[in-house]
């Protein structure tokens, strides 16, 4: 056992008896870490463990003591890996985080100023494309690791969660970023997706109905009738009813009499498919001149649009499926800047210096209303 000063920390470093022994015959030994901010809270806790280690009491008094990050890795893994989220999110947060730390750490060793230092490490880490993570990015890992370790707790692997011993570890991430295509933008982009059919398909069911990428390349003709594109597996679990317009309506009856009934699918979902239409849509907005978009940005023309031309909050709420009204006030501003135009048209109603209405046009709206009672 021992303590030695790292940095302005200070750290203990003891080595566990298991209680096992190798194929010779010999103690196995796991090492046990843990760093102090103050010297006498490491020699406090040293002094602690080499007593309960004195007296075999060690492996009795704490489970995260001998329970190992690799072994809880693999326990979420069995339980929850058929969420829909597993394979594109999960996964990589738990490998990030078990190569991290190590799969042989103990769970008792991972504190809350390491969780800390884990998070601006992923705030430091860059993208696939050289890029910088956006805070979102990294407040999704660290939601992953913190549920880790809450099922722990529920699986009585720990007494306490350790992000439970600090603030929130999540990034204050701004979600109110709206990008979305005006109509020459919206233009723009389609004239250079129709050389690709497949991709200009694709990009014109999410302009008219906000539907989500996963969502558009896995539906199936089933969930189109009666006008409507009917959604049971969503992102927020609620399903949704989504109108479909005539310009969808048309583009549907085209899909449908090239194919026959020849796919269950409307757009042919597979790995190839979704991997040709992510970068054929790249392309497209290079192509177009279109900076800073993504294919979800899509989503938020569709909602923009909507309000702009008279749609409700509610309506939009409803058609991208949003759980609260708290995420769709964000298109709140695009209906008060169209409410303003508006009432600009009043401008000069009521100046008093303004031009006399002439005799023709007075008389002009008399005809008009005594015709409009007529025919009422």
């Amino acid at each position: 056992m021992a303590i030695r000063k790292r940095g302005n920390s200070w750290q203990i470093d003891v080595l566990i008896p298991t209680g096992r022994r190798d194929e010779d015959g010999r103690e196995i030994k796991e090492r046990y870490r843990r760093t102090y901010s103050k010297k006498k809270e490491a020699q406090a806790e040293h002094d602690k463990i080499r007593t309960l280690v004195r007296e075999k009491r060690f492996l009795d008094v704490k489970k995260d003591y001998k329970t190992t990050l690799g072994e809880l890795v693999k326990k979420y893994v069995e339980n929850h890996k058929h969420q829909a989220s597993f394979e594109s999110l999960k996964s990589y947060s738990l490998e990030n985080f078990k190569v991290h730390f190590g799969e042989r750490t103990y769970l008792s060793q991972v504190r809350y100023l390491d969780l800390e230092t884990y998070r601006n490490h992923l705030k430091q880490k860059a993208t696939r494309h050289k890029g910088v993570r956006a805070d979102a990015s990294v407040n999704r890992e660290i939601a992953t690791i913190r549920h880790l370790f809450s099922k722990a707790v529920e699986w009585e692997m720990i007494d306490q969660n350790p992000f439970e011993q600090g603030k929130s570890l999540l990034l204050k991430a701004s979600n109110q970023r709206i990008r979305y295509l005006t109509e020459e933008e919206i233009d723009r982009l389609l004239e250079e997706c129709k050389s690709a059919k497949h991709l200009y398909r694709v990009v014109i069911c999410a302009i008219n109905t906000g539907m989500r990428r996963g969502e558009i390349l896995s539906l199936r003709w089933e969930q189109i009738r009666n006008g409507f594109i009917y959604l049971a597996k969503t992102k927020t679990k609620n399903p949704r009813e989504i109108p479909i317009n005539k310009d969808l309506a048309q583009m549907f009856k085209e899909i449908r009499k090239e194919q026959g009934l020849s796919s269950k699918h409307v757009f042919i979902y597979n790995s190839r498919v979704v991997q040709k239409v992510h970068k054929g849509f790249r392309a497209a907005l290079k192509r177009a001149g279109i900076e800073d978009f993504k294919f979800h940005d899509l989503r938020h023309t569709f909602a923009s649009h909507v309000i702009m031309r008279g749609g409700s909050l509610k309506d939009v709420q409803e058609l991208l499926g949003h759980k609260t009204v708290t995420m769709t006030l964000r298109y709140a501003h695009l209906s008060q800047e169209h409410k303003m135009n508006a009432v600009n048209l009043l401008n000069g109603l009521t100046r008093p210096d303004k031009p006399a209405m002439s005799q023709n046009v007075t008389n002009d709206r008399k005809s008009k209303v005594q015709q409009d009672t007529a025919i009422s």
